[in-house]
């Protein structure tokens, strides 16, 4: 098997080539799709994911000298060098923020010094949660290299810490947990209050179904813009109601105070009544997955998942519309977004073998409006994160 056929081999050979010498191990994390539950575990909500076979690989060693060396094959000219005891929210920046971020949260124990190179396929802004990919391998390098007695929740905890507090990344848990906790087979269903999960056998191709990504090439930033925005009306909304989180309040009837007649309480109201109603399209999904009713059925609960996106929480794109709308024309059992907005993928239910005609028909969609062609995959639900070599 060639390097370029064996991710782990690839990884290694990279970091001998940049530091002259092979690294200590070998770790991999995989981006994510989200069946349904979008936005919803900052509210502490329910949220579906499952993990993709594209991943970040991470091949990290050990130093002596409290240097944290930072090198990708994705970015082959923007290495970071910095002592880990210099390390502070955005310093680094950029992608190396990511992993910094990871050695920043656990920095009393990585005192040392790491070097570190990363190498994936997850793609960067499409909604699949690259970031988390980055951060996750990253933490389970240094926990495996250090022997920290750290458990699954920990580097959730770790990861979901690097994001928010060194990148600035508004996320919740869900991107973080998915990356650890999901399981080949199987979609995540995590409650993101208490955080007890279940993993809900994910077996279209038995039913004769797929579901299909189709990445639109817009990329989005969790870091600003529109996301922030929408945490912090979340925030707002359930102050207003009298409760923590958004997660208690499970009948939109209750939302009816916040719909004040002003321009801001119909705002908040709109935002609320989609983390309401998106918590009872996760748990509608999972009752399709598990009981005996045909999985097609999923199909309308996601095309109305995007409409609450697009209409209440207002996180879509034109671009995404349009997929969603050509792909369920094609005839997809329903489609959706995928992933915080502003820009990404989005995912269609068909039937299996109907790939290359939705893909198609989102094709000839994207080139009528002048947009190059989307890349598009089936989901295959892959094994979180583990040791490679």
């Amino acid at each position: 098997m060639t390097a370029a056929e064996d991710p782990a081999r690839r990884a290694s050979e990279a970091f001998a080539a940049r530091f002259g010498s092979r690294p200590d191990g070998v770790w991999a994390a995989p981006g994510r799709v989200n069946v349904i539950g979008e936005h919803t575990d900052y509210n502490g909500g329910w949220v579906l994911p499952v993990a993709l076979p594209h991943t970040t690989r991470a091949a990290v060693a050990r130093r002596d000298d409290g240097l944290l060396v930072l090198a990708s094959a994705q970015h082959p000219d923007a290495d970071a060098e910095i002592a880990v005891a210099d390390l502070r929210p955005g310093r680094p920046g950029g992608w190396a923020g990511y992993p910094a971020g990871v050695v920043h949260a656990l920095a009393d124990r990585a005192a040392g010094g790491l070097s570190v190179l990363v190498d994936g396929d997850v793609p960067a802004g499409a909604g699949l949660s690259s970031s988390a990919a980055l951060s996750c391998s990253v933490a389970l390098a240094v926990r495996d290299l250090l022997e920290l007695d750290l458990d699954a929740d920990d580097l959730v905890d770790v990861a979901r810490r690097a994001e928010n507090d060194f990148v600035g990344a508004p996320t919740g848990v869900l991107d973080q947990a998915a990356a650890i906790l999901c399981t080949a087979g199987h979609a995540l269903f995590l409650d993101t209050r208490d955080g007890t999960r279940e993993q809900v056998p994910f077996d279209l191709a038995g039913a004769g179904l797929a579901l299909l990504v189709l990445d639109t090439g817009t990329t989005h930033d969790h870091a600003e813009g529109g996301y922030g925005d929408r945490r912090r009306e979340c925030e707002e909304a359930a102050r207003r109601l009298g409760v923590d989180l958004l997660r208690e309040i499970d009948d939109v009837a209750a939302l009816e105070p916040l719909a004040d007649g002003t321009a801001d309480g119909e705002l908040l109201a709109r935002r609320a009544r989609h983390v309401v109603t998106e918590d009872a399209r996760v748990l509608e999904v999972v009752a399709a997955l598990r009981g005996d009713a045909d999985p097609r059925a999923m199909g309308p609960v996601l095309t109305a998942g995007h409409s609450s996106l697009r209409d209440d929480f207002e996180v879509s794109v034109p671009l995404l519309d349009a997929t969603v709308e050509a792909a369920v024309a094609a005839g997809a059992h329903g489609a959706r977004m995928v992933g915080g907005g502003f820009g990404g993928s989005a995912v269609a239910l068909i039937e299996a073998g109907a790939a290359d005609d939705v893909t198609a028909a989102v094709t000839e969609r994207f080139a009528r409006e002048g947009h190059p062609a989307p890349r598009s995959f089936v989901v295959v639900p892959a094994a979180g994160a583990r040791r490679l070599a």
